[in-house]
């Protein structure tokens, strides 16, 4: 099982520029990621086929 926790800070650290999260994932990731006190600074874009990109920003969505 992947570990998105350890995947969402590596992206806030900056060690990575982005995670890709599969349609049949999303579910799980999402679990993760609502659970985090810094969430809404991590940012998806939604792609064709279920495929969503999410990437780390300073300042936290409104």
């Amino acid at each position: 099982m992947t570990d998105y926790n350890e995947l969402l800070d590596r992206l806030k650290s900056g060690e990575i520029e982005s995670i890709t999260v599969e349609k049949e994932d999303f579910l799980n990731f999402r679990t993760v990621l609502i659970a985090r006190q810094d969430f809404k600074h991590f940012r998806g874009e939604a792609f064709h086929h279920g495929k969503t990109v999410y990437k780390y920003t300073q300042e936290p969505s409104k």
